[in-house]
């Protein structure tokens, strides 16, 4: 797999995310991805969110990540810097089954597997000598 097979959208490729959706900013997590015969596994730092903050989703191909992430409960009574929203999207190619995705949480950083469809798996074929 190539780098051109996993697409990373851009604002042009589907619009400018904050414009479409509100005044918020959002940052773009810094994602690193690995693949292995059997899959991808993304691992994006996204702090601040946790399981009930963070949707992890894929329609017609496009993975997408976003959560917004709370500072704290009660009245605000000063504030040096801002929690925000996270939110970035990647074409997956059509040999990653995405029905079968696992994701794991932990300090701030998720982890997503991707295992690749049967089809698209590395197969040895054994040669017989006659």
């Amino acid at each position: 797999m190539t780098e051109k097979n996993l697409t990373k959208l851009n604002k042009s490729s589907l619009g400018d995310n904050e414009s479409t959706r509100t005044a918020e900013h959002f940052i773009s997590p810094p994602v690193d991805i690995f693949e292995t015969e059997d899959g991808l596994t993304l691992v994006a730092d996204v702090p601040g969110l946790d399981d009930s903050s963070l949707q992890v989703s894929v329609d017609k191909g496009i993975l997408t990540i976003e959560g917004r992430a709370v500072a704290g409960e009660g009245n605000l009574l000063y504030r040096e810097f801002s929690m925000t929203g996270y939110w970035r999207q990647f074409q997956l190619p059509d040999s990653f089954a995405a029905d079968k995705a696992q994701a794991k949480m932990a300090n701030g950083v998720l982890s997503l597997y991707l295992p690749k469809t049967e089809a698209a798996k590395p197969r040895r074929i054994d040669v017989s000598v006659h």
